[in-house]
């Protein structure tokens, strides 16, 4: 089991920048891969990045890529989101997701609430 908890979200304009957090507790954080997801209203859940459990290897949606910078400390069980030049369209809440597949994209076991990202144009 592990626990997820997001923060640093927030109301942010265009061209912006967020650094989103994700704090893990349970088992040790390394033996898992994590991945950001998020939620845009009246859609569904979609991949965003993901990072293996060592942190050198990272897998981005095409619509992120050369914006946002996924990280990982685990020496503090944390994982980041580092967006850049946000856009009205990365609206949505954004989900940290923990994973011991060896998917990037699905198959995550265990999500945190969710830290509400709004990007004003």
């Amino acid at each position: 089991q592990v626990q997820l908890v997001e923060s640093g979200g927030g109301l942010v304009q265009a061209g912006g920048s967020l650094r989103l957090s994700c704090a893990a507790s349970g088992r040790p954080f390394s033996n898992y891969r994590m991945a950001w997801f998020r939620q845009a209203p009246g859609q569904g859940r979609l991949f965003v990045a993901a990072i293996n459990g060592g942190g050198s290897a990272t897998y981005y949606a095409d619509s992120v890529k050369a914006r946002f910078t996924i990280s990982r400390d685990n020496s503090k069980n944390i994982v980041y989101l580092q967006m850049n030049s946000l856009k009205p369209e990365d609206t949505a809440i954004y989900y940290c997701a923990a994973s011991t597949k060896t998917i990037w994209t699905t198959g995550y076991d265990y999500w945190g609430q969710g830290t509400q990202v709004t990007v004003s144009s």
